[in-house]
């Protein structure tokens, strides 16, 4: 795969590097490049599974996959999981139809510009999920009782990937056919020590895929 790396995150009018990954829906591998000229592409890169906020944007693209299908856009799910690793949790918790990709090299976050953040920052945050969390948490935290709640277990995999001294932000990429971006939405530490993760705008990225489908 292409292991070149920009120093910020990609945007509209950019064009996409081709990476290929391993997959984890199927066997054998997944290119960028296998989608030019044939369909647009919603890629999320995203952190391991562990990481509790992260398994919630899978499953949100999931959920939007069926109405993204019908404007003909493909979607891709990149996760810094060993691909073995990943296979297991996809198989108790299925994503259907979803395309899933691993990256525990983590070359789609740097190949798309989407930086690397101290851990020492990372948790200076306190996150709010009202509903989820019983008080605002540091990151680590919140995946220690998210997982616990949702009986996610650690493996020596996960801990593999947990025990970077950095963390990536992570980011979905709205692809055209031609291989160019034309919406994007990373996460930013901009609001704060308290913060809410966030998600794409569903109307936005609907929006945005009405336009590369034509």
């Amino acid at each position: 795969m292409s292991t070149s790396s920009v120093d910020r995150p990609l945007q509209p009018g950019d064009r996409a590097p081709n990476i290929v990954l391993d997959a984890i829906s199927r066997e054998g591998k997944i290119a960028l490049d296998d989608f030019r000229g044939r369909s647009p592409l919603l890629i999320g890169l995203f952190r391991g599974l562990h990481c509790a906020f992260c398994r919630r944007n899978v499953a949100a693209m999931a959920q939007l996959r069926p109405a993204l299908g019908e404007k003909g856009v493909e979607c891709l799910a990149v996760v810094n999981t060993p691909v073995e690793r990943a296979r297991l949790y996809f198989r108790y918790h299925p994503t259907p139809d979803l395309l899933a990709a691993s990256d525990p090299e983590r070359a789609s976050h740097r190949a798309f510009g989407l930086r690397e953040v101290g851990m020492d920052k990372v948790m200076g945050l306190r996150i709010h999920l009202p509903g989820e969390l019983p008080e605002p948490m540091d990151p680590m935290a919140m995946d220690e009782f998210l997982n616990k709640k949702e009986g996610y277990e650690i493996t020596e995999a996960d801990q593999q990937m947990m025990a970077s001294a950095k963390e990536l932000l992570v980011g979905q990429f709205l692809i055209d056919r031609g291989g160019i971006v034309r919406w994007s939405f990373t996460e930013g530490l901009e609001d704060g020590p308290d913060i809410t993760f966030k998600t794409p705008n569903p109307e936005e990225l609907m929006s945005a895929a009405s336009q590369v489908a034509h």
